[in-house]
């Protein structure tokens, strides 16, 4: 279920000014596969297919400039109210999350084109996601609209590049419940962005196409489940029930709908239908008792969510609620009746010259690094275009997308109401609805950049959640060491990561999604778990053998949480290649034999994933089972192919028999392995509307039967890990963070170690430094070269991305020991490059160029050089 948070909102309307925002939103590549005739879309213009065949050729309909004049936008026609309109440059990279001016105008343009007022009253707005573009678009951005400014991602074509003066507008895609009729239907709106000399900028929405999807139902909202816990607790029956257990103040009535999944026909989606779970707090005065500590049970309500009644209710057990446990809460010190630590000194993540970092917009560099940012309602973050700069090689791609795109937490009680607890959290709810305004300090430490989210809400408002996503570094121990046994010497580099994450509640658990970037290539997915156990009540003396005994009266049900993630893979291919393969790596043992007389031997054993069927993999430990995804036409140094490999963490299968009901939906949870070649509509493992979905296989275990090659394409990684949750004391009252994930590592990507030029701490030089005050003779000649030859490395990698400081280096060198005729013209040089900006003289100093310009003017009675050098000192 959805939590309520605060969040800012803004109104709706067809044209808004550009000062409301210019943050981010969503991203989804999910476009119509057609544009069906509707009743809901009234003087609209005729629907436009929305097709990556189109989307490829775009750019054959561009205006083609050269690179002088591409960023130049040729004047609209004035409108009918004589008010000149010009197309604006572009200002948003296509990946961007949809502003929320953006989101505001696709609303108010679907509202506005409903077919009657009553159509338009009735338009609930589930979502709002940017429709994203095709591959070659991507690239084209990124080659001369925005960073990292790379025209080699464009393929070279006879006659020179095609630079487009614009690139086409950013579309966006809503999701729309008909809440009088029942309907999911899809929209696909084009916003445009145009400038009015009169009054600002502004953005304008056309609708390019509307269906209705039939037989489904759309995630719930956070809306409706308030509406839904307002009913039950309002529904005289239902407070009869409540008082035979001794409750009679509703304000301690805790309702968390549920929604119901599909366990027969009853379940189908032509009913919106929720099934609540109950719990009652002790205390009405106290906002952070723990309710969860009191389920319950024995009361059955079923709620229809498009018509706001119960349609269901039947007390059927009176089990008495649990004694309240004096150990239920979870607040600071005296107010959960406990006293905390008082030996915990403070810690503080300082970094006094700012992070290595570097973030324009949505774009980020680190280190080698770089990719973009985007957000989705129902995935929450994304990364798209990774990327690693690797010397002379470039910018070589790693991943185009990846993201966590589904959740499924099945319990392990057969019990009622337990058996139906089968919760698709992205799918029936979405991660990015429910996620965090994260707090500094609290839930990330040292120099942070946040990012907010913009969604609609259930009416059509904006709601901004501040601070969602937190990008920052991390000390992650050693990087390497090696000490030299024969000198004692010793080289040891400290690891360093970059962590992107949000976090997110939904209903009792909280999930924090973490992305880590490494200084030695490897990226790893992380997702940790805490929050609060979803909790059962037993009668007096009964025992269950499905769950853990908490405390009297109180037990907590076997679970198991699922996570999928999808890398859609690009190693070392631009956009528009296809040259991935996946290959399986299993390390078996050799026969006993000629081959292995002293039985000692293994080896490491490939097999080539040629379809999607053998591609159904699962994990497998005792023989340290791997994948590597290689690109079939680059090699490194040794005529190996370059390659990333998944590296799974630990994992597990679905504790369930082949019947189990929540299988039906949830059929991609079989295998820990699926890979598919690239498609833009297969986005979601269990289909795009999982909630209450009777369909058999919908979503990746049906697009695997198509049994596609996968020897050389765009690949797409489907990876599912889990964990099985049999519950601790040590879990109650809030369950200290279980940790999963997995990593993705290179395998031959590189030629050799991409951490080795990690420059030492600046404490390591100082200590080799003290180190070798007592040693002989020979261990400082070993020290000395080894500490000028870390000072060399250091200098000459400070130098390698940066012009100016060589300039600085060589004229400063120039003024020390050139003739004296050019020393005037150097220092010239020097404090006309120091005027520029302070970066620059800031450069000057700190490289000693001022006292050698002191120096210099001692030495000279030149009143021209006395006045430049002044100005530098």
């Amino acid at each position: 279920m959805a939590s309520v948070a605060k969040k800012t909102t803004v109104s709706a309307s067809c044209c808004i000014n550009d000062d409301l925002s210019s943050s981010s939103s969503s991203s989804i590549s999910r476009e119509p596969t057609a544009a069906s005739a509707s009743p809901i879309l009234a003087n609209a213009p005729a629907a436009a297919p929305v097709s990556a065949s189109s989307s490829a050729n775009a750019a054959q309909d561009w205006t083609v400039a050269s690179s002088a004049d591409r960023r130049d936008d040729k004047p609209a026609p004035a409108s009918s109210k004589a008010i000149p309109l010009m197309l604006r440059a572009q200002t948003s990279h296509p990946l961007d999350p949809l502003s929320a001016t953006e989101i505001s105008v696709t609303i108010a343009t679907v509202r506005a084109a409903g077919a009657t007022p009553e159509v338009r009253d009735s338009m609930r707005f589930i979502e709002v996601v940017l429709v994203e573009p095709n591959k070659h678009v991507v690239a084209l951005a990124d080659a001369y609209f925005f960073p990292p400014f790379q025209p080699s991602l464009v393929p070279k074509t006879k006659g020179g590049p095609i630079i487009p003066t614009k690139l086409p507008p950013r579309r966006a895609r809503l999701i729309v419940y008909n809440k009088k009729s029942n309907e999911t239907s899809v929209w696909i709106v084009e916003l445009s962005e145009v400038h009015a000399v009169t009054r600002g900028g502004h953005h304008r929405g056309k609708v390019i196409s509307s269906h209705v999807i039939p037989d489904v139902q759309p995630p719930m909202d956070a809306v409706e489940y308030a509406e839904c816990e307002a009913v039950v607790k309002d529904f005289p029956p239902f407070r009869e029930a409540m008082k035979r257990r001794g409750i009679e103040d509703m304000d301690l009535v805790m309702v968390d709908p549920w929604c119901v999944g599909y366990h027969s026909e009853a379940d189908a989606p032509k009913r919106r239908l929720a099934k609540p779970l109950i719990f009652c707090r002790t205390e009405s005065d106290c906002p952070m008792e723990n309710g969860y500590a009191r389920p319950v049970e024995g009361i059955h309500v079923l709620v229809d969510m498009q018509n706001m009644i119960v349609i269901e209710f039947e007390d059927r057990k009176l089990v008495p609620l649990p004694p309240a446990d004096p150990l239920r809460n979870y607040t600071a010190g005296e107010t959960r009746g406990g006293v905390d630590r008082s030996d915990v000194k403070p810690l503080q993540i300082v970094q006094h010259e700012g992070p290595s970092f570097r973030v324009n917009g949505y774009f980020v560099e680190w280190q080698k690094w770089n990719f973009r940012i985007g957000f989705t309602p129902r995935e929450g973050l994304v990364i798209y275009s990774i990327a690693y700069v690797d010397g002379s090689r470039g910018r070589r791609p790693v991943a185009h997308r990846l993201s966590f795109v589904e959740m499924v937490v099945p319990y392990g009680d057969p019990n009622d109401p337990h058996y139906r607890k089968n919760a698709f959290d992205a799918g029936e709810d979405g991660l990015g609805k429910n996620a965090h305004s994260l707090k500094k300090g609290c839930d990330c430490l040292g120099y942070i950049k946040y990012f907010d989210a913009h969604f609609t809400n259930f009416t059509g408002g904006v709601e901004t959640i501040e601070n969602c996503v937190c990008l920052h570094e991390e000390d992650h121990g050693i990087l390497w060491k090696h000490q030299d046994w024969r000198t004692g010497l010793a080289e040891v580099r400290r690891s360093r990561r970059l962590s992107v994450s949000f976090i997110c509640t939904v209903a009792n658990y909280e999930y924090g999604f973490y992305w880590h970037f490494y200084q030695d290539g490897k990226i790893e997915a992380e997702v940790k778990l805490t929050g609060i156990l979803s909790l059962g009540a037993l009668l007096p003396g009964e025992f269950r053998k499905y769950g853990t005994m908490i405390a009297p009266g109180l037990y907590a049900p076997v679970h198991q949480h699922f996570f999928v993630a999808r890398m859609d893979m690009a190693v070392d291919c631009k956009p528009g290649e296809a040259f991935n393969q996946v290959v399986e790596v299993d390390v078996k043992v050799e026969e006993p034999g000629e081959n292995n007389v002293h039985n000692n031997a293994f080896y490491a054993e490939e097999r080539l994933l040629k379809s999607e069927l053998e591609a159904m993999r699962d994990c497998s430990p005792l023989s340290a089972r791997h994948w590597i995804v290689r690109n079939t036409r680059t090699v490194n140094r040794t005529g190996q192919l370059t390659g990333y490999k998944l590296v799974p963490g630990s994992n597990c299968l679905p504790l369930a028999g082949a019947e189990a009901k929540f299988l039906r939906r949830a059929s991609f949870l079989k295998h820990n392995l699926w890979v598919t070649p690239y498609a833009h509509d297969e986005m979601f493992p269990g289909g795009e509307f999982p909630n209450q979905n009777p369909r058999v296989d919908e979503g990746l275990a049906t697009w695997v039967k198509q049994n596609r090659s996968l020897e050389e394409t765009d690949v797409v990684l489907w990876y599912v890990f889990g964990i099985t949750h049999v519950p601790r004391l040590e879990d109650w009252p809030v369950m200290p963070a279980e940790r999963i994930g997995f990593m993705l590592m290179p395998h031959g990507f590189f030629n050799c170690s991409p951490a080795v030029d990690v420059p030492p701490n600046a404490c390591e030089l100082e200590a080799k430094d003290n180190d070798v005050k007592d040693n002989g003779p020979i261990h400082r000649i070993f020290a000395d070269v080894a500490k000028n030859l870390d000072r060399a490395l250091t200098l000459v990698r400070k130098s390698s991305n940066n012009t100016i400081l060589l300039w600085v280096w060589a004229h400063t060198s120039m003024v020390h020991m050139g003739k004296p005729k050019d020393q005037t013209d150097l220092a010239h040089e020097l404090t006309s490059l120091a005027k520029d900006n302070d970066w620059n003289k800031k450069i000057i100093v700190d490289e000693g160029g001022v006292p050698l310009l002191l120096k210099l003017l001692n030495n000279n009675n030149n009143n021209e050089l006395k006045s430049l050098i002044s100005v530098e000192a």
